[in-house]
């Protein structure tokens, strides 16, 4: 297997030494990068030694190293799956070409597009996270926060890769723009929505890697499946990095969700914030709002731009090729949602372009599979109480849904009834309030918050007291 070459400036196992002019593009953005790291990365710790994984090689096993590194000597690099020999497009309208292996040209500037607004979004989150380190819950979250920070630093590299290696100057010129950006700036926001969000505690950050980086899964997985193999192996790669994101979040939440019962069990209350904890509650309002935010990245339920991105070859459905069917979908079709009068109801769309929602279903099935296994953590302490999923149509500001107000169990509301009500279903002044009283930082090795659990295993077979950030 392919290893990183670690003598060069810029770890890498695409042979950049073989193109001077790639080289000296990437070298020129990188000092670009480490001041906008310093910037807007990790707020205060860019001198600590922090135990972290490192790319060492693409092979599936063992591919990673860890060891202390400060963060901003972490050896970002750029790192493609391995090529399959004979790879041919596996869906649309190039159905069984070969894939190709530079830039087809009437698809440019849609690639380039696809490519740039998945890149936007690595940087977006590293600054929506930044000051959370001085509220840390234990070193242990520390370190798989800063973990987190560097990889999706890293997946920025991959993008400006393809950027600068197949797109010319134009790439380049967007290669400088993913830097310029920033999560919330209202002159110069992040592309998406979502990555202008504030996460000002731990709690939204554990929603933030549950339910938005579950959609990063969703579209690296469809980009994963493209025609331009390039991008392919890119992220097929990234996808490799991109499941401890989500281990952080879906853990992280049980965590709190084991802490909030172990306090109600002995409590003999429900009342657990005057125990210092995070409430039932107020986690199922937590989860509305991320999950209504990270529904509206996949786009409009039929969506022409979707159906172009398939048929184009550059942009796949989640695990294309275990599909049984033509991978034309032509003449095919798939139910989507339909609103008549104040009922919602479903219709057989053509399946090209309803993917947007195909994509949005496999992504609300693999939601619901975390929320059952916190649900069996409350009920394993004997609490009657259950986490949900809200309607897909609660608090939608884009698609069908946008139009109107839906409760969280899918009823479509009155603007009477939603104001009523809102606060209720979506965290409130107060709620943030308190939540925020919560975050004191916890540094002390083998200490962790009083509102979560400590893990069930560290990291790397490491011990859970284990130093994971040396801060003195």
């Amino acid at each position: 297997m392919a290893g990183v070459d670690y003598s060069e400036r810029i770890p890498n196992n695409v042979n950049l030494a073989g193109d001077r002019r790639l080289q000296r593009a990437l070298e020129e953005w990188q000092p670009k990068f480490l001041d906008w790291w310093m910037t807007m990365g990790p707020h205060g710790f860019q001198e600590k030694d922090v135990y972290l994984r490192t790319a060492v090689s693409v092979d599936a096993q063992g591919w990673a190293q860890f060891d202390w590194v400060k963060m901003p000597d972490y050896r970002w690099g750029l790192f493609l799956a391995e090529a399959e020999p004979g790879r041919t497009i596996g869906f649309g309208d190039h159905l069984g070409a070969p894939a190709w292996q530079d830039v087809p040209g009437e698809h440019r500037g849609v690639l380039r597009r696809l490519i740039v607004t998945q890149g936007d979004t690595e940087p977006a989150s590293v600054e929506q996270q930044r000051h959370l380190g001085r509220t840390c819950p234990s070193l242990y979250d520390l370190r798989n926060l800063f973990q987190i920070n560097v990889e999706e630093g890293r997946h920025l590299w991959a993008m400006v890769y393809l950027l600068d290696a197949y797109f010319g100057r134009d790439g380049r010129e967007e290669s400088e723009a993913l830097l310029q950006r920033r999560s919330g700036d209202r002159d110069k926001p992040r592309i998406l929505g979502a990555f202008n969000e504030k996460t000002p505690d731990w709690l939204s950050y554990l929603m933030f890697t549950y339910f938005t980086d579950r959609d990063g899964k969703y579209q690296l997985a469809s980009l994963a499946e493209s025609g331009f193999d390039p991008l392919s192996r890119t992220c097929r790669f990234m996808l490799t990095e991109e499941a401890h994101h989500l281990f952080v979040g879906e853990t992280g939440i049980a965590r709190v969700v084991q802490r909030t019962c172990e306090l109600m069990r002995d409590g003999k209350t429900d009342d657990v914030r005057k125990l210092g904890a995070i409430d039932l509650a107020t986690l199922q309002k937590y989860i509305n709002f991320h999950y209504s935010v990270s529904l509206d990245l996949f786009g409009s339920e039929v969506s022409t731009n979707a159906a172009n991105f398939y048929t184009m070859g550059l942009k796949g459905r989640f695990e294309e090729a275990k599909k049984h069917d033509d991978h034309r979908l032509k003449d095919a079709t798939y139910t989507v949602n339909e609103l008549a009068g104040d009922r919602i109801t479903t219709r057989e769309m053509p399946a090209l372009p309803s993917l947007n929602e195909r994509l949005r279903d496999d992504y609300i099935a693999d939601c619901q599979r975390g929320v059952d296994r916190w649900n069996q953590v409350i009920k394993r302490h004997g609490i009657d109480v259950e986490l949900r999923l809200p309607h897909r149509g609660f608090r939608r500001a884009i698609g069908l849904f946008s139009e109107v107000k839906v409760s969280p169990d899918g009823r479509v509301v009155s603007e009477a009834e939603w104001g009523a009500s809102k606060y209720a279903w979506l965290p409130t002044e107060a709620d943030q309030a308190y939540i925020e009283s919560l975050m004191q930082p916890v540094t002390e090795r083998s200490q962790f918050a009083n509102w979560i659990a400590p893990p069930a295993r560290g990291v790397n077979s490491q011990p859970v007291d284990f130093e994971y950030v040396r801060l003195t």
